[in-house]
């Protein structure tokens, strides 16, 4: 079973495509918000979708393109879906270059070593934070919580999650209250 979480066009696009592409016929799990289709910041350009494939995890487009690493980032947001685009917009109003936020675009499996792989590029990054916009019992963080700090003991020990607190239903019920502690969030998430 693979559980996805695309926050790009291109990339939902190579996400189908390798699964239909895949000899191994098993099941996909994608959660897509309706909300990214109406977001004008959520775009790809032609050539993501004719070139490439399915990224698990995305490292921060500020950052990607450096060579060797990003020595000025102290605090690393671990994030995914659509509060990526939220977050990359705060992070922008703020003007904040210490700040790096990287994308989990692949929930499960969990892809441990591509992770790793981006973790290595902010090796002065001793803040690391889960970012989710469900309740802290919910969304990835249950599977995260547990798994990160097991897979990268040496990067990801002493990961803080931020989120809604513990609660039984997904949503607060108004959508004032959403607005209030989505703020709460972001606000965190840069503290």
């Amino acid at each position: 079973m693979t559980v996805a979480l695309p926050s790009e066009p291109a990339n939902y696009f190579h996400l189908l495509r390798r699964h239909a592409l895949d000899r191994i016929s098993r099941p996909l799990v994608v959660f897509t918000p309706k909300s990214m289709l109406r977001n004008r910041a959520v775009v790809s350009l032609v050539d993501d979708f004719t070139t490439g494939g399915f990224r698990e995890v995305i490292d921060d487009p500020k950052y990607r393109d450096q060579n060797g690493p990003a020595a000025g980032v102290h605090k690393l947001v671990l994030c995914s879906g659509k509060i990526y685009w939220e977050l990359a917009a705060a992070r922008d109003k703020q003007d904040r270059d210490d700040v790096a936020i990287v994308r989990i675009e692949q929930l499960y499996p969990l892809p441990h070593r591509r992770l790793g792989e981006v973790l290595e590029r902010y090796p002065n990054a001793t803040d690391v934070r889960w970012v989710q916009e469900e309740p802290a019992n919910q969304g990835a963080w249950p599977f995260f919580g547990l798994e990160l700090p097991e897979k990268l003991p040496e990067r990801l020990s002493a990961i803080k999650r931020i989120s809604r607190r513990r609660m039984a239903a997904p949503a607060p019920g108004s959508s004032k209250v959403h607005e209030v502690e989505q703020a709460d969030i972001i606000e965190k998430a840069f503290a």
